[in-house]
């Protein structure tokens, strides 16, 4: 059964960082790739980053290139996404989510995805 549980979210001023997490309890993480997603108010979730099952491909928004960075430990079940230089508008909702590394469609696409997490809030301050 799988399980995402995200954290790491809360407040942070503008141009600091924070590092999500996201945790899988079932026993298929390896061969999943991760995506983050974001949901600000009044807005449609959006893409943020996908990382492959193997870790070795990654591919973000534009609007965190080069701030943000994707990554996994798949001996840990976990999924990470350290966010640096800070923007207000970074703030949303971040969710994780799965999908079977054969799943098709494109990764950046919601409705790809099977497994969603529950979510974790990210406040930046100006």
């Amino acid at each position: 059964q799988v399980q995402l549980v995200e954290s790491g979210g809360g407040l942070a001023q503008a141009g600091g960082s924070l590092r999500l997490s996201c945790a899988d309890s079932g026993r298929s993480f390896r061969s999943f790739t991760m995506g983050w997603f974001r949901q600000a108010p009044g807005k449609e979730r959006s893409f943020v980053a996908a990382i492959t099952w193997s870790g070795g491909g990654t591919d973000y928004a534009d609007s965190v290139k080069g701030r943000f960075t994707i990554s996994r430990d798949n001996a840990k079940n976990t999924v990470y996404l350290q966010m640096n230089s800070l923007k207000p508008e970074d703030t949303a909702v971040y969710y994780c989510a799965a999908r079977e590394f054969y799943s098709g469609g494109d990764y950046y696409t919601e409705g790809t995805y099977r497994y969603w997490g529950q979510g974790t809030q990210v406040t930046v301050s100006s």
